[in-house]
């Protein structure tokens, strides 16, 4: 669908921006539309009035066309995916200045909801990883009108600069023209956020050193950054003022640039939010490229760009240094939420762990080692399948559980294969799976009166050798006092009375083995005699819920 925008239409819409300013970041009265809350420093995504856990996968970049689609969906369906993250590219929606076509945004969407997918659509417009290639050739073919940056020895960098209006304005016109249409297309919500740009910032740079950039540079740094609490956020004296190099000194180059770059996606992001408001984030690269929001300037964005509910970690990392950066990104002003990385199973329980709003590796359409292939057991997205899967049976009482803090997180390590979790007047302890079959349950009786814990291998004569890599994942929510859900793949759950019902007798009351549905739980069997032996669970291969409660005297 093609529209021409008049030059009185994009007046009046900048209009509309203006005079919206003060309101731009209010909620909307619309309670159905997809919004985040904070609460006791915790955080939700609330879609269709729920909360809503991102269990996503990511397109490739240049997988946003009818053509590929098809492997697309057979990826994210594979997958067990509940949401999918696409580009869509300035350059394709409005490949002449003024004129718009919405055609492959509308295939998506409608593709999206006949799968019951939901959609996080990524602007890939002024920067894509701190380049041009996605604006549209009327802009590349005319860099007077839309500059890029100037190096410090005066060459020109293939980069935007952040200080051109005319590019900033004609990202913002298009960005709320697609804001617009989706308002009036997707009134059902399938997209439910939108990245603005992709990894902004710029390589082969530190900053932009034209005139223009120059004389803001020397010029004094904005009253907004001057406040004592956002100084102290960036380890400068609380009464620091005067020019960049004056109050951040050897930071100037690095600060001046993140300012510059955020306040530029803000202007883009309020046009588009004052008509349509659904959560919007930005992705970071997080090492080497200045000017994206990486978490030293995280105060700098917060306050140049308001209308970004989100700075999102693109995370590449080995674990030990994945964690450090969620710990940066996970705030009391920003939910966790890591758009763009490996297909790790370790990294989407870190990110549940934190109480984070949703996970979605790179490059889902691609990742299999021969590109043709279907995705299946011999994948690389395979194991998170499986989770995704197990997590999927936990519908939407998994996102709310995780913003009020009711889920314990247990995962294998080849360090130890068990874990033990304090559940208050319960503990449970976690057996995983070895590959040798499941034989006989662990010794894991309840605590005698006495204090014992009960008979151990060697008094049952059975063994339970483990080989040297265990496997499997455990998620325990405690609903109650005495009530637990425990969603698991290849273990042994074994609950045992603690707390002040240690020494206690104690049995199930029920057993339920099933999944949740739109917030009812549908009953599957109930799990007794041999499947509850020993105060024991047995989970294998297939993803599996069980709802738990017990009762002691």
């Amino acid at each position: 669908m093609k529209v021409e925008i008049s030059m009185r239409h994009q007046i009046l819409v900048f209009i509309i921006v203006i005079f919206s300013i003060v309101s731009l970041y209010a909620q909307s009265t619309d309670p159905s539309l997809p919004h985040l809350v904070h609460k006791n420093g915790r955080h939700a995504l609330i879609v269709d009035g729920q909360p809503f856990f991102m269990l996503g996968g990511q397109a490739h970049n240049s997988s946003a066309w009818p053509g590929l689609l098809t492997q697309v969906w057979s990826t994210i369906e594979a997958m067990h995916a509940n949401t999918l993250e696409i580009p869509i590219y300035w350059q394709q929606i409005e490949p002449e200045e003024g004129t718009f076509d919405f055609s492959i945004l509308d295939t998506i969407i409608k593709q999206a909801r006949e799968r019951d997918v939901r959609l996080v659509l990524l602007w890939f417009a002024t920067w894509k990883n701190g380049n041009t290639d996605y604006t549209p050739n009327w802009v590349k073919l005319n860099p007077k009108k839309y500059p890029h940056i100037v190096g410090r020895d005066g060459e020109i960098v293939i980069s935007p600069s952040p200080h051109a209006k005319t590019t900033m304005e004609a990202d913002a016109k298009a960005f709320t023209a697609v804001m617009k249409h989706l308002k009036d297309f997707d009134p059902q919500h399938t997209v439910i956020m939108v990245q603005v740009e992709n990894e902004p910032g710029t390589y082969g740079s530190t900053r932009d050193f034209s005139e223009e950039a120059e004389k803001l540079f020397q010029g004094p740094v904005s009253a907004a950054l001057l406040k004592p609490e956002v100084l102290k956020a960036l380890n400068k004296p609380t009464d620091a003022k005067g020019t960049w190099l004056q109050v951040f000194g050897s930071d100037a180059d690095e600060f001046f640039h993140a300012w510059s770059v955020a306040s530029y996606i803000n202007y883009v992001a309020a046009a588009g939010k004052a008509v349509n408001p659904l959560p919007m984030y930005v992705n970071v690269a997080l090492e080497g490229e200045p000017g994206g929001a990486m978490h030293n300037v995280i105060p700098i964005y917060k306050v140049a760009a308001p209308a970004i509910s989100v700075l999102a970690p693109d995370i590449y990392q080995p674990m030990e240094k994945a964690m450090k950066f969620m710990e940066y990104y996970d705030r009391p002003d920003n939910p966790l939420f890591v758009p763009e990385t490996f297909p790790s199973v370790d990294y989407l329980y870190e990110v549940i762990r934190r109480g984070g709003i949703g996970f979605s590796p790179f490059g889902v359409d691609r990742i299999p080692a021969n590109p043709s292939a279907e995705v299946g057991a011999g994948s690389r997205v395979s194991p998170l399948a499986t989770q995704y899967d197990l997590l999927q049976l936990g519908d939407r009482e998994l996102a709310k559980w995780i913003f009020e803090d009711r889920i314990h997180v247990v995962k294998v390590t080849e360090q130890n294969a068990q874990k033990e979790v304090d559940l208050g007047d319960w503990k449970a302890r976690i057996y995983f799976s070895t590959g040798r079959g499941w034989g006989p349950p662990p010794a894991f009786q309840p605590e005698a009166a006495d204090g014992s814990e009960g008979e151990t291998e060697e008094e049952t004569g059975f063994s339970f050798g483990a080989p040297p890599k265990p496997s499997g994942r455990v998620l325990i929510a405690q609903l109650g006092q005495n009530e637990f859900v425990v969603m698991a793949t290849q273990c042994r759950v074994a609950f045992q009375s603690s707390g002040a019902n240690k020494g206690k007798s104690w049995q199930f009351l029920k057993v339920e083995e099933g999944l949740y549905e739109d917030g009812t739980f549908k009953l599957l069997r109930l799990r007794n005699g041999d499947e509850v032996g020993w105060a024991t669970m047995s989970f294998d291969t297939e993803p599996a819920l069980l709802r738990i409660s017990m009762t002691a005297w």
